[in-house]
């Protein structure tokens, strides 16, 4: 019996052995043999290559090396970045699988005083010291054969959500031998950034972010804002916020358009950028507060008035006031924080834009019987309004503007896409000389031509307006942070989104367009934003009524006052007089106590708000899942009673 006992007890040890083993076998060739394999359980499917990816790859045609410099050793106590690590070195070995033997991949542990270390710091990584005073090193390098080099200095948390995007990017910048060329007329700073072009001199300035990003993708060729052609290299030709331009620049751009050229156009009723973007938040220098395009537009087929300004309650971004201490911010109904609803889902270059955050908008509208196809891209909800631009200069707070705000019930186009066939806005080019500034006759670039008039376009046009130009502005689409001497961009909106997938779709290139914000930047809960707006717009309405009483009661009081006075110095006030004075001195002091209630009911509201949501994210689904868990356990103890019962 007793060796009967060992035995069974000998062979549970060696099964628990043997199932150790097994477990380790495999994992071990798991690990091996499905290193690539995986499961995408995440809502956004933020781990599964993009169809754009798989088009990048399959159109690579000579070979690219990309290194993957990884200080594995010493990241042994960083559990984030070997967890990110393990996510982009995945990645890069399915890219490589998806090639076709066109990616080779290297994977470099780039040791302290080795000849990888120096490699590394010789193609531009930047490594991250640690508390022991070694250095990590953590990015990627991609080679082509005709000396092309890319990189990514090193792997930031910040710009993990557009890892796909980067290396992908970085994947088609190599297989193309030469960059396409983005033409570019503007009157904004996007080359220096705030603070203009003379504190960018003193090195006080850094260009715009999304310059950052136009320099990194396209090669660019800045025209001044008076030419007499477009440079044939051109591929596309963007025109953000630009000066009143003369009819011999327009013309330039009306024959582009007539060649096939395709124009992206950001145009501005207001201009905040321009009001802030120079020294001390002061206007830039030759600043531009209204563009526009003239006859240029007409001839698309597209309305303007630049007059105009739409103001938006339900897309109305929250700014700081600082005018009422209990309530710091407010909704400024003409800057505007566009949802995902309100962007066209069947567009290209707008299927991955989850907001938009913008300044003084103005629309654009069709003219009737326009041979051009004019679709709304961007647009405003139903709850808008347009205001003068007039009466935007003057600053209205914001309270002001929500203050009797009556939505038309209309959707205005933001901004659209114009497609088909378009006639000329000359009927000959301009017979004036054009001059610069200074008076002196415009000089060609060599291989400008003015050329033979076209009446007609030779093919259907494609052509994006915009009613914006603080679409550009730093301050509304991205916060940055220097990162071992890099600047790093956490994107709040999809601004940059919007502008590179609209030049890519522009250039005939719609790969990456998938590619951009896989991860949504910003998931507002639009049920709490509604009922705060609610609140506020009752809190207004009956603050507006109560302040009229306040004033109308002060009123009343003084007129009385002054005519009890007036009687006293003729032998006193009569007894109707003084109850009067009374009577307005209670309504007084009651209006003032139900003004000061209704601050505090809207505050008191968004508290309970707030701790509702608190409660039902901390505690609500804890106490159901322990329900749950108690239920089951009860129910499982009813049952095993219930068969011992009737085994019984």
């Amino acid at each position: 019996m007793g060796n009967q006992q060992i035995s069974r007890s000998a062979y549970r040890v060696l099964m628990l052995v043997l199932l150790a083993v097994l477990f380790l076998a495999v994992n071990m060739f798991s690990n091996v043999m499905f290193r690539t394999a995986r499961v995408d359980l995440t809502e956004n499917n933020l781990y599964t290559l993009s169809d754009g990816t798989k088009e990048v790859v399959g159109k690579i045609e000579e070979p690219i090396t990309l290194r993957f410099f990884y200080s594995e050793k010493l990241s042994t106590d960083y559990n984030r970045i070997r967890i990110y690590a393990g996510h982009v070195r995945d990645m890069l070995e399915e890219l490589r699988a998806r090639s076709g033997g066109m990616i080779r991949l290297e994977v470099i542990d780039p040791e302290p005083f080795s000849e990888e270390e120096d490699l590394a710091m010789s193609l531009g990584l930047k490594g991250a010291p640690t508390q022991t005073g070694d250095i990590i090193y953590f990015g990627l390098v991609g080679t082509n054969s005709v000396d092309g080099l890319e990189s990514v200095p090193f792997f930031t948390d910040e710009r993990e959500q557009y890892l796909e995007y980067d290396v992908a990017r970085m994947i088609q910048n190599l297989s193309r031998p030469e960059r396409p060329v983005l033409g570019i007329v503007t009157n904004l700073p996007l080359d220096t950034g705030t603070g203009g072009l003379m504190s960018a001199m003193r090195g006080e300035s850094q260009p715009f972010m999304i310059y950052e990003e136009l320099r990194d993708r396209f090669e660019l060729e800045f025209l001044e804002q008076r030419f007499e052609a477009v440079p044939p290299r051109v591929d596309v030709l963007m025109i953000a916020h630009p000066k009143a331009l003369d009819p011999r620049t327009l013309y330039a751009i009306d024959q582009f358009v007539m060649r096939g050229g395709h124009v992206l156009a950001f145009l501005d009723p207001h201009s905040e950028v321009s009001l802030t973007a120079g020294p001390n938040g002061e206007p830039i220098r030759g600043y531009t507060e209204m563009s526009d395009l003239g006859p240029l537009l007409e001839a698309w087929g597209v309305r303007y008035d630049p007059r105009e300004i739409v103001g938006d309650r339900t897309m109305a971004q929250r700014v700081r006031t600082g005018l009422d201490a209990r309530r710091q911010e407010s909704d400024y109904v003409i800057w505007l924080a566009v949802p995902r609803d309100n962007v066209a889902a069947d567009d290209i270059v707008t299927s991955d834009v989850v907001r938009l955050n913008l300044g003084t908008v103005g629309r654009f509208t069709p003219i009737e019987g326009a041979t051009t196809r004019f679709s709304p891209i961007v647009s405003s909800s139903e709850d808008a309004k347009l205001y003068d631009v007039d009466y935007v200069k003057q600053g209205p707070r914001p309270d002001d503007l929500l203050r009797g705000f009556e939505g038309t019930g209309e959707r205005y186009a933001i901004a659209a896409r114009i497609s088909g066939p378009v006639k000329s806005a000359f009927e000959a080019q301009p017979d004036a000389e054009s001059v610069d500034e200074d008076g002196r006759p415009i000089q060609r670039r060599s291989g400008e031509k003015a050329g033979q008039h076209i009446a007609a376009s030779q093919g259907d046009a494609n052509i994006i307006l915009f009613a914006d130009s603080d679409i550009f502005d730093d301050r509304f689409w991205v916060r940055t942070e220097s990162y071992l001497g890099e600047r790093i961009a956490q994107p709040i909106a999809d601004n940059a989104v919007f502008i590179m997938s609209a030049i890519d779709n522009l250039m005939g290139s719609n790969e990456l367009i998938s590619l951009r914000a896989r991860d949504k930047i910003d998931r507002p809960f639009t049920v709490v934003e509604e009922l705060r707006r609610t609140a506020e717009r009752r809190f207004l309405a009956e603050q507006e009524a109560l302040e009229k009483r306040v004033a109308e009661a002060e009123r009343n009081l003084t007129e009385l006052q002054i005519r009890g006075a007036s009687a006293e110095a003729n032998g006193g006030t009569s007894e109707a007089e003084s109850e009067a004075i009374a009577r307005f001195r209670a309504e007084l002091l009651d209006s003032r106590k139900k003004l000061r209630d209704v601050q505090r009911d809207l505050r008191r509201d968004v508290e309970a708000l707030g701790s509702n949501l608190r409660f039902a994210n901390i505690a609500l689904v804890p106490i159901m899942l322990a329900i749950l868990a108690i239920g089951a356990a009860v129910l499982r103890h009813r049952r095993r009673k219930a068969r011992v019962e009737k085994g019984a």
